[in-house]
């Protein structure tokens, strides 16, 4: 006896490694953008027993002297720093809602109002002042 076999062509796409590879890439992005890079200045940040964890946002204005203002990566002086903040328009100032104030420990208290002021005449209302969290009863 004598069989006969067809032959079917049969075509399949498998997507289950597709879908590991794109999951994974996702996981990877996900992760490699959750990380803001703040400018690699060193502060000493004073320390805050009360102090409340805060969202890192786009403009960040680090204070290490009169003449050594921060706005990101880029140095300013308080006239530099007032121009710059100046220029930004409108519809960039609506998408902020707040900007995070890093002060050195040394930074005097009237430097710090100083800034402040500059945020404020330029349209910024929502400002945070990060600090180190100390646990209370530590020295």
């Amino acid at each position: 006896m004598r069989f006969r076999r067809k032959l079917q062509l049969r075509t399949t796409l498998d997507l289950v490694p597709l879908i590991d590879v794109v999951f994974q890439l996702i996981i990877y992005f996900m992760v490699a953008t959750t990380f803001i890079v703040t400018p690699g200045i060193s502060l000493l940040l004073p320390r805050s027993t009360t102090s409340e964890p805060v969202a890192m946002t786009r403009l960040v204005v680090t204070i290490l002297s009169r003449g050594e203002i921060y706005l990101n990566k880029e140095r300013y002086d308080l006239r530099g720093l007032d121009g710059r903040l100046r220029a930004i328009s409108k519809v960039e100032k609506e998408k902020v809602k707040t900007i995070i104030i890093e002060g050195d420990s040394d930074v005097p208290y009237s430097l710090m109002v100083d800034v402040l002021d500059i945020l404020r005449n330029n349209g910024f209302k929502g400002v945070n002042l990060r600090t180190r969290q100390v646990k209370e009863g530590a020295p």
